[in-house]
């Protein structure tokens, strides 16, 4: 359970929009409606802001967040637009798609928000007042829906309320939104693109802009890039042990709360919290591991992780970079 907070509820006036902005920019947890349902909004390039918003839906895993934008250009200096993706892009945005393609080399989306993936996924919603807001923070917001996970969307500020009250910094009340399905997702990586998930865009009116039939993920020997669909995801090079109680001769350590008496200062090692935080720990997991697997050692060694809170989500990828692959 999140630090209980007292929940604000803006209005869709300049002055709300702008404290929306101003929240959001400092880091804090903003409801905000979209095309289809409100959404959970959080600065997309801090990992602490992100990991809030897992900590308040409790959602069970790291999972690629979206990140939405006001604009296209906006959009291209995060990702790395292929021919397939600029058309897709000038045809259905602002609307209802998601286009995941490679990060560029300025990307400021967090890798926390990213899974630890060299792809971002990236949208520019049509609601009017998520694009103010947008604009106003300046910076890719991420924003699943804003509900407990496995609760029932929220299409208004009460139902927001209801779900979220005292989780969250505020909700900006634009009135209901209109129900809708999810964003389509579509991949433009290597060769053909593919289609991750049906949504708001027709695939045939994806069709007809790129001028091909859209691979459906696993298709053709694609491996799928969504959300939990592989045992082993997002894994270092390294092997990896968990639950280890120190390192041994070699290993390089991925530490939580204090560290072992008996830990040698030549070990490679970065502590995810010492203090024991877990949101400081989902902030630096992917980051983390990506140092530790640059100085290539043989097997990272990973403290003990609590299950409870944003520790069960934190275990499910450690769980996930140390299955046989």
């Amino acid at each position: 359970m999140p630090d209980q907070r007292v929940t604000q509820r803006l209005d869709d006036s300049e002055a709300g929009i702008a404290a929306a902005a101003a929240l959001l920019r400092a880091g804090k947890l903003v409801a905000l409606p979209t095309e289809t349902v409100y959404g959970l909004a959080a600065d997309a390039t801090s990992g602490a802001a992100v990991a809030g918003i897992y900590a308040a839906k409790e959602r069970p895993s790291f999972n690629p967040l979206i990140a939405h934008l006001p604009d296209l250009a906006a959009a291209q200096r995060q990702g790395l637009f292929d021919a397939n993706a600029l058309a897709l892009a000038r045809a259905f945005w602002p609307g209802p798609l998601t286009l995941v393609v490679p990060v560029s080399s300025g990307c400021t989306v967090s890798e926390l928000a990213r899974a630890g993936l060299a792809t971002v996924a990236l949208r520019v919603p049509s609601h009017p007042i998520a694009r103010a807001v947008l604009q106003a923070a300046g910076r890719p917001i991420a924003a699943p829906s804003a509900n407990r996970s496995g609760r029932v969307s929220a299409t208004s500020a009460a139902h927001v309320l209801a779900d979220l009250d005292g989780r969250i910094d505020a909700v900006l009340d634009a009135g209901p939104t209109r129900v809708g399905i999810e964003s389509t997702i579509v991949a433009c990586l290597d060769g053909a693109p593919r289609l991750l998930r049906p949504g708001g865009v027709p695939s045939a009116a994806i069709e007809g802009v790129i001028g091909r039939s859209l691979v459906l993920a696993g298709e053709s020997g694609a491996a799928p890039i969504s959300p939990g669909l592989l045992a082993s995801h997002y894994a270092p090079a390294a092997g990896v042990r968990l639950d280890a109680e120190r390192p041994r001769d070699g290993e390089a350590w991925l530490g939580f709360g204090p560290e072992p008496t008996t830990l040698s200062p030549a070990t490679l090692q970065l502590n995810l919290s010492p203090a024991g935080d877990l949101m400081e720990a989902a902030a630096n997991l992917f980051g983390y591991l990506r140092q530790l697997d640059m100085a290539a050692p043989a097997t990272i060694a990973i403290a003990p992780i609590p299950l409870h809170g944003l520790g069960e989500a934190i275990n499910d990828r450690l769980r996930r970079a140390a299955a046989p692959r």
